[in-house]
């Protein structure tokens, strides 16, 4: 039975949860809806990629071929992706691209079913897939401040800093996995093209988006210097993509790559400690998310941004210190659920902050220093841990993680930020639509 939410809509209703303030807006909840059925639709497909790779070439070098050619081309698209939601409807940018996703994935689904899927293809598919996203991400960024008014975009975040665990984390890699031993990869494909129909769906009944103020229709390389010459000249943003893009460099691959490495060769159980290692981290986020939810940021929320952000870093060497299981769910608890509650303040920073016609160049500048540099993370993690031992590697990493990220903090310019929020009440955002 669906959620009636006409109740919640009338005062005392949403009031009473700070977290579901933004749900009073109509379009937001279409789409939180949307996303939420399609962030599932991807942990299914998670599982189902996986398995479907190894079914075809049962070789790790074919499922990271996969992942390279995925990733790419939405590194690629980024920041092309980012001027054309700044220039155009970016609900129509993000119905474009949910339709592509879905279209591939039914053609992946029917290939698979079949049994006509090769290799080549799916890495075309994926390729396909990579650069719809690079499009999707940086204009779902920039509509949110659109859907709801500037003092509920804290409670915005931390409730798409809930739904992401758990859909994309939890329950969908747990479904994917049931539903790829009843079914089978191919239909679980299709469950996934399902999902952004379902997406499409909910953005389709949403209200046009307007085109922010200021658009200019210039040309795509005249709108990417825009946006990063506005990057350029305001220090709290550049230090922090900066810091971040060296920060990841360092933790992000000897996380991945060395935290299940020695999990299994640790214990004798280590999937299902890896699991329960995973499970903390991911419950510590949502117990994150729902507290920022309710009671709302601090006044100067760059400092606690770049505070917990630090402390996150640094229990990485957690990891590489801890030589028990509930050592290594303790670090997983402090990384996931400090680097949400920095996560869910850095995106409110942007959307309060960055004029409403550069936000989605901004965001997809985000996303590229996000996942830019972690080909070469990974590439460097191997070697460096033969050298140092992956605990010693796991250490450093986090250290220097923490002292790059603590850094821009140190700067006077960075911190203006948090001094103009100190004195000045946050307005209204002009564009938001009222609720139904």
């Amino acid at each position: 039975m669906q959620q009636s939410y006409e109740g919640l809509d009338r005062p005392g209703g949403f009031s009473r949860v700070r977290l579901l303030t933004p749900l009073a807006h109509r379009d937001y909840r279409l789409l939180a809806s949307g996303m939420s059925v399609s962030l599932l639709g991807d942990g299914l497909f998670l599982v189902a990629l996986a398995w479907q790779v190894y079914t075809l070439s049962d070789a790790p070098t074919a499922l990271a071929t996969v992942g390279i050619a995925m990733t790419i081309p939405t590194i690629t698209c980024l920041l092309i992706g980012g001027a054309v939601s700044d220039r155009f409807d970016r609900r129509a940018v993000m119905l474009t691209a949910d339709v592509v996703r879905a279209a591939v994935l039914a053609a992946l689904a029917a290939l698979a079913v079949t049994g006509a899927l090769v290799l080549p293809e799916l890495l075309v598919i994926a390729v396909v897939y990579g650069a719809a996203t690079a499009f999707f991400n940086p204009a779902s960024d920039a509509l949110v401040p659109q859907l709801v008014p500037a003092d509920a975009l804290a409670q915005a975040n931390s409730l798409d800093q809930l739904i992401r665990p758990v859909m994309l984390r939890l329950a969908g890699p747990a479904l994917g996995g049931l539903a790829v031993s009843a079914i089978g990869a191919g239909w679980t494909f299709g469950l996934d093209a399902g999902s952004f129909a379902v997406s499409v769906a909910a953005l389709l009944a949403m209200s046009p988006a307007p085109i922010p103020a200021g658009a200019e229709a210039r040309s795509g390389v005249h709108e990417i210097k825009a946006g990063l010459r506005y990057v350029r000249s305001h220090a709290w943003l550049w230090a922090t993509l900066v810091s971040a893009a060296i920060a990841y460099l360092l933790f992000m691959g000897p996380t991945e790559v060395l935290l299940p490495f020695i999990v299994k060769h640790r214990f004798a159980d280590g999937a299902r400690d890896l699991g329960l290692i995973f499970a903390a981290g991911g419950l510590g986020s949502l117990i994150c998310a729902l507290t920022i939810g309710q009671l709302g940021l601090p006044r100067r929320s760059l400092t606690f941004m770049y505070a917990v952000w630090t402390v996150a870093t640094l229990a990485v060497a957690g990891y590489g210190l801890s030589k028990g299981l509930w050592g290594l769910m303790l670090a997983s608890v402090l990384f996931n659920t400090l680097e949400t509650a920095g996560t869910i303040a850095w995106a409110t920073a942007k959307q309060r902050h960055v004029p409403a016609q550069l936000l989605g160049r901004v965001s997809s500048l985000d996303w590229l220093i996000s996942i830019g540099l972690l080909p070469l993370s990974y590439a460097l993690t191997g070697p460096i841990s033969a050298a140092l031992g992956a605990r010693t590697t796991l250490i450093w990493a986090g250290v220097l993680g923490a002292v790059v990220t603590f850094a821009p903090l140190l700067s006077r310019r960075v911190r203006s930020l948090d001094h103009a929020d100190a004195v000045a009440p946050v307005p209204d955002a002009p564009a938001v639509r009222a609720a139904a």
